[in-house]
C-alpha cells in the first residue's frame, strides 16, 4: 500500500545549563518539555496558556494496541486499548489530508492548546485531525503497566502511532491520503518531583520562565517586574516572594509537596532506560554549579528501577551522531521549528538541511509556540512564522498528488 507520511516537528536536542538537585537515590528534577508549560496565572485568566478550545467536534476511539512490535514472545501479543480522538468536521473525504499530533508526555485531556495548529488549519487542508495519545499516559495505560516497563520507549510508542494511523486511513477508505504529522518536544516532568526546597522550585520555575516567555504576557518580563517592586521590601526574600507571586498568581501555598501520577513516574522511567537527558550547571549562571554526572544517574537509576540507563541508545537506534549528515541523506519533508528565547533552542536544528528539510526560527519565539491555536493578540511575527509552515506544508501536499498521479498512470491498481 502506497503510504506517505509528511512530518512537521518541533524538534531541538536536549543540551542545556539547567539541572536539579538530588540525592543518591533520587532523580534530577529538569525543566518541563511539554508543549504547553505548566500551568500558572490562576487568578488572572487572561494570563492562562492561550490557543484552548472546545474539544466537542473530536470523537473518542480506543484502538487494540499490541504491546511489543517488536518481538515475539507469548507477552508481546498481549493488547491494551490506546486512545485517539478523531475530528471530521471539515474533512474532504477519502484522499484529502490528515493532519495528526502525536501525544506528548501528558494525557490528552491536558493537551488540548498544543494542537491548536491542527484545529486552525483544518479548513484550508480539508483536513481529518487526529490526536493520538501516547502509551502508558492518560488512558493509554497497559494493564499491570509497572511490572511491564520495558515496553515503555519511544520505539513502541512510533509503531503505535504508525498502527493506528495505518488503521484510520483503512477503516475510511484513506489509503491515499497524505498524513502531516505534528510533535511538539517529547516530554518532561510534569509538577515538581522532589522538588521540596525553596531552591529547587525557584530554580525551576525561573526556567520556566525563560522556556515559556511567551505573548502576551511575557513571564520573565512579569518576574523581573515583581523581584524589582519594592512595594514590600527590599530584602532577599521579599524580592524573591514577589517574584514568585507574578508568575503564579496569589495562592495559599506556593512550594508542595508533587503527587506522584501516571505522568510523572512515566517520565522518570523514560530518563532512566533510554532518554539520557545531560543537563547540568555551568560556572556562568545565576544558580549554584552542579554538573551532569553520569555515574551518578546511572547509580540513581538503579536504586529506583533496578536497571541502568542506555545513555547511547537513542543514537545507535535513530542514527543522531552526525544529525546533519543522517538529515540531509535519509530524511525530507521535515520543519525544524525553534523560538530562540527557549533555551532549549540552542540545540535545535537552526539551519536549512535541505530544500524539503527546513529550519524555521523566530527570535521572540518560546517553546512551541507555533503549535498552539493562533489568537487576535498574537504578535506579526508569530503569525508570519505559522504562515511560512502553512505554505511549506502546501507544497508537500501538492507534490504528493503530482507524484501519485504519475505513480497511478504508470502502476496498474
Amino acid at each position: 500500500m502506497m503510504f506517505q507520511r509528511l512530518f512537521l516537528l518541533q524538534s531541538f536536542l536536549l543540551f542545556s545549563l539547567t539541572t536539579a538537585t538530588a540525592t543518591a537515590k533520587r532523580l534530577n528534577t529538569i525543566p518541563r518539555l511539554s508543549p504547553i508549560g505548566p500551568r500558572v496565572w490562576r487568578d488572572q485568566p487572561d494570563k492562562t496558556t492561550s490557543g484552548e478550545f472546545d474539544v466537542e467536534d473530536f470523537e473518542t476511539f480506543f484502538y487494540n494496541q499490541t504491546l511489543d512490535h517488536f518481538n515475539y514472545r507469548p507477552e508481546s501479543y498481549d493488547a491494551f486499548p490506546q486512545r485517539y480522538l478523531t475530528n471530521s468536521k471539515y474533512w474532504g473525504g477519502a484522499n484529502a489530508s490528515i493532519l495528526v499530533y502525536l501525544g506528548a508526555e501528558v494525557s490528552i485531556d491536558e493537551d488540548s492548546a498544543a494542537f491548536g495548529f491542527l484545529v486552525d488549519n483544518a479548513v484550508q487542508f480539508k483536513s481529518l485531525l487526529v490526536v493520538i495519545e501516547h502509551r502508558y499516559y492518560g488512558q493509554s495505560i497497559p494493564p499491570g503497566s509497572r511490572g511491564k516497563l520495558g515496553y515503555f520507549n519511544s520505539a513502541q510508542a512510533l509503531a503505535d502511532y504508525a498502527a493506528i494511523i495505518i488503521h484510520i486511513k483503512e477503516n475510511r477508505s484513506a489509503q491515499y491520503s497524505p498524513v502531516i504529522v505534528i510533535g511538539g518536544s517529547y516530554g518532561g516532568s510534569r509538577n515538581l518531583t522532589y522538588a521540596s526546597t525553596l531552591k529547587d522550585y525557584l530554580r525551576i520555575l525561573y526556567a520556566y520562565a525563560a522556556q515559556y516567555n511567551r505573548p502576551p504576557t511575557n513571564r520573565v518580563n512579569e518576574v523581573c517586574k515583581g523581584i524589582d517592586d519594592d512595594a514590600s521590601g527590599d530584602d532577599i526574600l521579599s524580592r524573591i516572594f514577589r517574584g514568585v507571586v507574578a508568575y503564579n498568581g496569589n495562592q495559599k501555598c506556593y512550594v508542595n509537596q508533587a503527587i506522584q501520577s501516571e505522568t510523572t513516574v512515566g517520565w522518570s522511567w523514560q530518563r532512566c532506560s533510554e532518554m539520557v537527558i545531560p543537563l547540568g550547571i555551568g560556572n556562568n549562571s545565576m544558580f549554584q554549579p552542579r554538573p551532569f554526572n553520569l555515574t551518578d544517574h546511572i547509580e540513581r537509576c538503579k536504586n529506583v528501577y533496578g536497571v541502568p540507563p542506555r545513555p547511547h541508545w537513542v543514537t545507535t537506534y535513530y542514527g543522531g551522531h552526525d544529525i546533519k549528515l543522517i538529515l540531509h541523506r535519509f530524511a525530507s519533508n521535515i520543519i525544524f521549528s525553534n523560538g530562540l528565547r527557549d533555551p532549549y533552542s540552542s540545540g535545535g536544528v537552526l539551519n536549512n538541511i535541505s530544500d524539503s528539510i527546513v529550519a524555521v526560527s523566530a527570535v521572540n519565539g518560546s517553546h512551541c509556540l507555533d503549535i498552539q491555536r493562533a489568537s487576535p493578540r498574537d504578535p506579526r511575527w508569530l503569525v508570519m512564522q505559522r504562515k511560512i509552515e502553512v505554505k511549506i506544508i502546501e507544497g508537500w501536499i501538492s507534490k504528493y498528488y503530482t507524484d501519485l498521479l504519475e505513480v497511478k498512470d504508470q502502476t496498474p491498481f
